[in-house]
Order: structure tokens, then sequence, then C-alpha cells
């Protein structure tokens, strides 16, 4: 058997996101959101209330990752697809769904966005290796796709990422019985491409910001892994009422 890798998985999670720090989160989540409103830059805003609410950096991602503009939101929305239609072809953001679903798969900690989309706070940084949890989540795309009898997936991979020929080579192998075509991009920008499409499957904001439909296809996958995983879910802060002294 091989070595079993928690992809995502930081042992200081449960205390940074546990019961007892998500009051302090949350308020925090509330008034990034309030500065995003008002055109605040994220980065700066981000480290602002970082500093406010003495976050530790892990923390500050969360929110970077979860929290956003009512705007953007309202433009995210109005272009996802809610029901798939038979036939299509779903472009497949690889490295960041694989990734999510990874940690998912690793009992790793999870963020529920106010978009409704489902991250994680894995880091890529260029590097990326093959895990014991690998073929599981792409087989797991795969049985997805196969319910909506789509025509054709085709997977986008970063070319300056390590092992992404290794991943390309795996994609191919494990869902070539599936009755839905199979391709598998490896080419230097893959945001800038998935920018200018449809059906596009990711939970990247910067892609789904400007691409021209996509679809929330790991919310559905990963609400059917066992067992459930740690979440933090930044669309419960309306709901909170805990209160911090400013």
């Amino acid at each position: 058997m091989g070595k079993i890798v928690k992809r995502g998985f930081v042992p200081t999670d449960k205390r940074e996101f546990g019961e007892q720090s998500i009051c302090k989160l949350f308020n925090a989540g509330k008034d990034l959101n309030y500065l995003l409103n008002r055109k605040y830059n994220i980065k700066n805003a981000s480290i602002f209330v970082q500093n406010h609410y003495l976050l530790s950096e892990r923390q500050r991602l969360a929110l970077v990752r979860g929290i956003s503009s009512t705007e953007q939101i309202h433009i995210r929305k109005s272009k996802e697809v809610k029901t798939i239609p038979n036939d299509c072809i779903v472009n497949i953001d690889g490295f960041n769904t694989i990734i999510t679903l990874e940690v998912a798969l690793s009992n790793s900690l999870l963020l529920v966005g106010m978009d409704g989309t489902i991250r994680d706070l894995a880091s890529l940084r260029g590097t990326y290796r093959l895990i014991d949890k690998t073929d599981i989540a792409i087989t797991l795309i795969g049985k997805t796709l196969e319910k909506y009898h789509i025509k054709k997936a085709v997977f986008y991979l970063d070319e300056p990422v390590s092992n992404s020929i290794r991943l390309k080579q795996l994609i191919i192998n494990l869902l070539q019985s599936y009755p839905f075509e199979v391709q598998v991009e490896i080419i230097p920008d893959v945001d800038s491409t998935l920018e200018k499409l449809d059906n596009v499957v990711t939970s990247d904001a910067i892609i789904l910001d400007k691409c021209l439909s996509w679809i929330n296809l790991n919310k559905e996958m990963i609400e059917n892994i066992e067992p459930k995983t740690l979440y933090v879910d930044f669309n419960l802060m309306e709901s909170s009422t805990h209160n911090l002294p400013k």
C-alpha cells in the first residue's frame, strides 16, 4: 500500500477554525466584506483586518478566499449553470478541481465562500505531486459527469506546474472507459484560457468573475464525500449572533 497523504492538512486548523475562533473570524469577515463593497483592494483590506483582529496568516488567507463583495457574488451567481445540458462540453480547471477534491478526501479544512463555491487552503506554489487520493478524485469527476450525459470534458493543466504530464496521463487512463470524450490540455496560462469559455468547472474567483458561465461541480461532488470534513461556511456570518468589541 502506498503512503497515505492528507492534502492540505494543518494540525492547528482545529484551533484556528474551531468553535472558539469562529466568532472572531466571522466578525473579521463582515468587516472585510464591508471594505470590499466600498472598492477597497482585497490584499490591503485583508491585511488591515488581519492586524485589527490579530489573525494568523492562514486565517487571513481563508478570508481572502471566502469573502466577496456583493457585486462579485451577483456577477458569479448570474453566470452559474444550474442545469448541465446534455451533449455539452465541460471545461475543467484541472489542478483547482482535483486538489480541492484531494483535500476533501483527506478530511482537511474546506471553505464555503459567500459565492457558494467550496475552496481549500492548500497552496500549489508551482509544485504538485500525485497522492493516494488522486485516482479517487479523478474517478469521482468521471462518475459525476457521466450522470449529465455530457459530450466532452476538457481538462486544462498549468504547464509550469510539476507533474502536469503525469497527471494528464492519469486522467486519460482513468476516464477512457467513460461515455464522453476526454481531452487534456497542458498550457502556459490556464486562467486566461478559461476566462473566455463557458461551462467552466472551477472555484477560482478570478476565473469566475470573467468566464462566460460556470458549473459548481465541486460543491456537488464534495457534499457526497464521507466522512464529512471540517468546514468554515462564510454564508453563516449574517446569522451569527456573536459580537466582539472593536
